[in-house]
């Protein structure tokens, strides 16, 4: 059928270094119409110059940008990939699989969604790389029904490893009397009460199925003539698992059961169908799921923001659907007929060989098979609090201090905000709210502080997406508590990790600031790699304040002593800095750039690094997700590398390290962190901060312990190539883990006393002038 497309395998996106053929060995014996190694040197000559001329005219075309949609895409494979990785434990490949599935769901939701928008509206506006949202959304499009092809195929194989350890999903077919006894009482009692079967025929139109919500379509027949007498639709409820565990079963003389066994939801309904529709049989039956536009459109002007965005919230259930999968049980025909129901172009329907609902397979992730996940771990609390009693205050007033999250526990946050509620001598806390946990401890201790007397500012982000809901929910409970709730800009989000205390001391007034790289989110701070610095700096303490006035009273600050924050000074500053890389390159000085974050996305600040490429400026970024920067092409971007590292934790944190016409990493370098990637909508439409790093046991611990560990990875890292593939690094003889590392040595800043008695390795503490392979 032409409006359905079948998934199957295609040609793997990503080549990896074990792909390519071993290198032959060198023959002792010299062939014949063997080289000279002047003809050699000479033939590498021209095929220097050729490839040269072959790249000639990129540094003024659009082609020097790579497609950020499609960037992502490729970050999304590197995620599939680690489902296959044999270096991870078998649940946690279904969790990478899972995530990939989760990540590909809101990208249609929000990314193909907008270029679905773009194209119906006529828009031809061009992406820096050149495409139209048209061209755009045709090749999305292809490398997301591969990505989806992939997810079937890996899920195939991880399904016969999951039965080969003892976790097997069950056919209702192949189950014993009493395991149907079960699933009869299981059904009545708790699934069957929250079940609404739906004719669908002329009479009865297609109920609403909600965004990423599953249905069981049902071809139901007349059971004595085995007529079609009409099609049958059951929603999935939410509230039941998909994966529903069945009792185990142990054999004469063991003690643990050989397997862990399940049966899925819609399997368990099918068999019971007989009880939703009485007097009728199943002819076919099989799962779908539709995916909607979720992007939230609001009104600038409105006069309540809440509001706009309570009303918003509800439309959004509502959205486009721009996304159909289908079981292959289902006759080709519904596919047609489904999609023409729901407004979905054929190109945006596919029938799924296997498993329809990726995302839930990390329900499969058991407590009790502690062999197949990765071995606990359990994040250090920074040593130089505890020696400080857990004062935080008098820590930070020793020495700046930075945590590594996850290695480093989030609870040391948590600890510096409860500390401020407590003490008599703090009056006032300031306190920027992006995302956070629905029963958040930081949320808990600005209440507590507030019911206890102080001046409480929290600056709630209402448009932090999919987490509306619950900042409007937190912005109630805090200020029912007395907490002051500001909602910043009507066009800006607040982007910036800020908390602000201020505390009085010895007759006069000291603040402590927070900065962080990351949300105050203490569930994803257990995943996330990210940093929390401290400091009670006076100039980053002032600066910090004059940020959240500019947040809450919308005046620019007159001047800042330190911080660069967007959207007024963030941009100007990275060009600045780029700008003397290039000057000392040109001055005969070493330049050098190391960059740590999420997405390069922003074409200006990416011609700013061609061009200081092109003067000679050494640059290794490290991205974990979209590049847009095409890095290793002949007179465009010779001296960029760029990596990307994938593993047990999510890399999150943003650094930004210039040499200041130094080798790195060295102690005279400039280095930033901030919460914002290199993106537009970063340096232009919201509120970010970047902050400088001059403590110099902070300094080298972020550029000689975290910067270099994550350059040395070889284990977790790809590399982008010239041609925007990405390859798998190889170990080789020296396989080394940062995230390892991390787990196994403590930080440089928060060791405290322990500084002195254990200390980095010779091969790993900071040095000025690095082995070669990480400075060349």
């Amino acid at each position: 059928m032409r409006s359905v497309f079948l998934c199957v395998p295609e040609d793997p996106i990503v080549t990896t270094d074990d792909s390519r053929p071993a290198p032959r060995r060198r023959s002792p014996r010299k062939p014949r119409n063997a080289v000279t190694p002047a003809q050699n040197r000479g033939r590498r000559r021209q095929t220097a110059a050729a490839r040269a001329e072959d790249y000639a005219h990129m540094p003024t075309s659009p082609e020097r940008f790579l497609n950020r949609e499609l960037s992502w895409l490729d970050f999304n494979q590197r995620v599939i990939d680690e489902a296959e990785n044999p270096r991870n434990p078998l649940l946690e490949r279904v969790r990478f699989l899972s995530i990939s599935s989760s990540n590909l769901d809101e990208f249609y939701s929000v990314r193909v969604a907008g270029l679905v928008g773009q194209v119906r509206e006529g828009t031809v506006v061009r992406s820096p790389d050149g495409l139209t949202p048209a061209q755009q959304l045709s090749q999305v499009r292809q490398k997301a029904r591969h990505l989806l092809a992939e997810q079937q195929r890996v899920w195939h194989v991880l399904e016969g490893e999951l039965k080969e350890a003892g976790i097997v999903i069950l056919p209702t077919d192949s189950l014993d009397e009493t395991d149907l006894a079960q699933l009869s009482t299981l059904f009545d009692e708790r699934v069957f009460p929250v079940l609404t079967p739906m004719a669908v025929d002329p009479s009865h139109p297609l109920p609403f199925i909600p965004n990423m919500g599953l249905a069981l379509h049902m071809r139901l027949k007349d059971a004595a003539s085995s007529a079609h007498v009409m099609d049958g639709l059951i929603l999935l409820p939410a509230q039941v698992p998909r994966f529903l565990r069945l009792p185990a079963r142990l054999k004469e003389g063991q003690e643990t059961p050989d397997q862990i066994r399940f049966v899925l939801l819609e399997d368990l309904i099918t068999l019971f169908a007989g009880r939703l529709f009485p007097g009728l049989v199943i002819g076919a039956a099989g799962v779908l799921r539709v995916i909607r536009d979720t992007d939230v459109e609001f009104e600038d002007e409105a006069e309540d923001l809440v509001r706009s965005y309570e009303t918003a919230l509800k439309q959004r259930r509502r959205g486009v659907c721009i996304h159909l999968a289908l079981d292959r049980k289902l006759p080709d025909t519904l596919g047609r007929e489904m999609g023409e129901e729901l407004g979905v172009g054929e190109e945006d329907v596919v029938v799924l060989p296997s498993f329809v609902g990726v995302t839930d397979l990390k329900q499969l992730i058991v407590d009790d098979r502690p062999d197949l996940v990765f071995p606990p771990y359990t994040p250090r609390f920074p040593e130089r609090v505890l020696d400080y009693d857990g004062d935080c205050f008098a820590a930070i007033r020793a020495k700046d201090m930075l945590v590594h999250h996850p290695f480093e526990s989030f609870d040391v946050v948590v600890q510096f905000l409860r500390q401020a509620a407590l003490d008599p001598n703090v009056l006032a806390i300031k306190q920027t709210l992006y995302r956070t946990s629905r029963d958040s401890p930081i949320v808990h201790a600005l209440i507590e502080a507030a019911e206890a007397g102080k001046s409480v500012t929290a600056m709630v982000e209402l448009r932090a997406r999919f987490d509306e809901e619950a900042n409007i929910r937190l912005s109630r409970a805090l200020e029912a508590a007395g907490v002051q709730v500001v909602f910043g800009f009507a066009h800006l989000k607040t982007h910036a990790k800020l908390s602000l205390v201020v505390r009085r001391e010895n007759g006069s007034l000291r603040s402590y600031a927070h900065f962080g790289t990351g949300n105050y989110h203490p569930i994803t701070a257990r995943i996330y790699t990210d940093l929390s610095f401290f400091t009670c700096d006076p100039k980053l303490a002032s600066d910090s304040a004059r940020l959240f006035n500019y947040m809450t009273g919308y005046a620019i600050p007159a001047k800042m002593d330190a911080l660069a924050f967007s959207p007024i000074t963030i941009r100007s500053t990275l060009e600045q800095l780029i700008q003397d890389e290039i000057d000392h390159a040109k001055a005969g000085r070493p330049g050098r750039i190391w960059l740590k974050m999420n997405s390069l996305v922003d074409a200006e600040l990416i011609d700013r690094l061609y061009k200081a490429s092109q003067a000679g400026v050494k640059i290794i970024g490290i991205i974990r997700g979209i590049c847009c920067l095409r890095p290793g092409v002949p007179g465009l971007s010779d001296n960029i590398e760029i990596k990307s590292i994938v593993g047990r934790f999510l890399e999150h944190a943003r650094v930004f390290a210039f040499g200041n016409g130094h080798r790195m990493p060295s102690h005279k370098a400039k280095v930033f962190i901030s919460s914002a990637d290199w993106m537009v909508r970063n340096m232009d439409w919201r509120v970010e901060a970047m902050v400088p790093i001059t403590n110099p046991t902070v300094h080298a611990q972020i550029l000689g312990q975290i910067m270099t560990m994550n350059i040395k990875d070889n284990l977790q890292s790809w590399t982008l190539k010239r041609d925007g593939y990405w390859h798998r690094v190889s170990p080789g003889a020296h396989p080394f883990s940062a995230h390892e590392y991390f787990m196994n040595n403590p930080s440089l800043s928060g060791r405290g006393s322990a500084a002195r008695e254990k200390v980095l390795p010779e091969a790993h503490r900071p040095r000025e002038r690095p082995d070669r392979i990480l400075e060349d």
